[in-house]
């Protein structure tokens, strides 16, 4: 059963475990440390975190805060700087985000101390402005990402499955948050789901407060939190035009601002669909490649067909434009146009 003194003494235990084992991580301020953290590497951070791993974020984020070192030299960068070295990250739309967050919050002069100003910002949803307010400004807010959502499931022996258990989960987890400490005790369960408390074979036995866990207590940790199963994904397909004229300069389009890749350069492409039409961005003489670029998004699965051409310098195209061979960086496009590439160059050279 579960200890009735459990609630009170969570928090506490938590803290004392945090204190002793947090992960040092290149954006936190370590516990009890008299340096307050930096809210601009904080929200930085968190929205990298947001569709990515830790491990996968750090060296991104090393590299935003050496071009990048505060809030106002981000503001004044170029679009194009931050999208290039956003490029594998995925969802361009948090990088345009972080963009127009930057130059608000750096001409009002800082960020807003609580969630509801916080989330007022772009690109901040109730989860981030939530792990800003406490772990920048230690207000007690609940913070809930799936580590925590993970350890209420089990602490609390929820056995419904996500995403519908998770007012449950918030609702359990705002019971523990304490009003003294909350940032350190945020990134505490944070860390404790990263590291014992993990999605497969919890490492109970070291868990600091095993002792309260219902989950446990009935012997169904390692099978929480349940989830529901998810509908396959569907396939798209497409085609991507590949363009190089006799000079080495090759051809590039800015997608649409709205929808996927939103405003990088890239490829010109047909549409993504069950049978797309094709869609050639100038007459040529094409030459399809039997290989083609399998790339995953959130809701679909891609199949692009990379089609190849050279022309003359006085080819026209009906869209996009030519970038002379000296001023084009195939590392500076996202990463599935750089699929592309990859996958292109080779044959691309042998064309006559």
């Amino acid at each position: 059963m579960r200890d009735t003194a459990a609630p009170a003494a969570i928090a506490p235990a938590l803290l004392a475990w945090y204190d002793q084992h947090a992960r040092a991580l290149p954006w936190r301020v370590p516990p009890q440390s008299r340096d307050r953290p930096d809210p601009y590497r904080v929200w930085l951070s968190e929205v990298m975190l947001q569709q990515t791993t830790v491990a996968a974020a750090g060296g991104y984020f090393q590299r935003f805060m050496t071009r990048w070192p505060d809030i106002r030299a981000l503001a004044a960068a170029e679009d194009s700087a931050v999208m290039a070295e956003w490029a594998g990250l995925g969802y361009y739309a948090r990088a345009r985000n972080l963009l127009k967050c930057a130059r608000i919050v750096a001409a009002r002069g800082g960020f807003p101390r609580n969630r509801t100003a916080l989330q007022e910002l772009p690109g901040i949803g109730p989860y981030t402005a939530a792990a800003i307010a406490a772990i920048a400004f230690d207000h007690p807010e609940t913070v809930v990402d799936g580590n925590v959502e993970r350890v209420m499931a089990r602490l609390f022996a929820v056995t419904d499955p996500l995403p519908g258990a998770k007012p449950t989960l918030t609702a359990h987890a705002a019971t523990l948050t304490p009003a003294e400490r909350p940032g350190d005790y945020a990134q505490a369960v944070m860390d404790l789901g990263a590291t014992i408390c993990t999605p497969r074979r919890p490492a109970c036995g070291i868990c600091p407060i095993a002792p309260a866990c219902a989950a446990r207590a009935q012997g169904i940790a390692g099978e929480l939190p349940r989830k529901s199963p998810k509908p396959a994904k569907p396939v798209r397909l497409g085609l991507a035009y590949v363009v190089q004229r006799s000079d080495g300069a090759v051809l590039l389009e800015a997608r649409p601002t709205r929808g996927l890749l939103g405003g990088m350069l890239g490829w010109p492409c047909s549409d993504w669909s069950d049978d797309p039409a094709p869609a050639p961005p100038l007459d040529a003489t094409w030459h399809r490649l039997e290989a083609e670029v399998r790339h995953t998004f959130t809701h679909f699965h891609l199949r692009l067909r990379p089609m190849l051409a050279r022309v003359e310098t006085t080819a026209a195209p009906t869209r996009g434009g030519f970038v002379p061979l000296q001023d084009f960086d195939p590392t500076a496009l996202p990463t599935l146009m750089r699929k592309v590439w990859t996958l292109a160059e080779a044959d691309l050279a042998a064309l006559p």
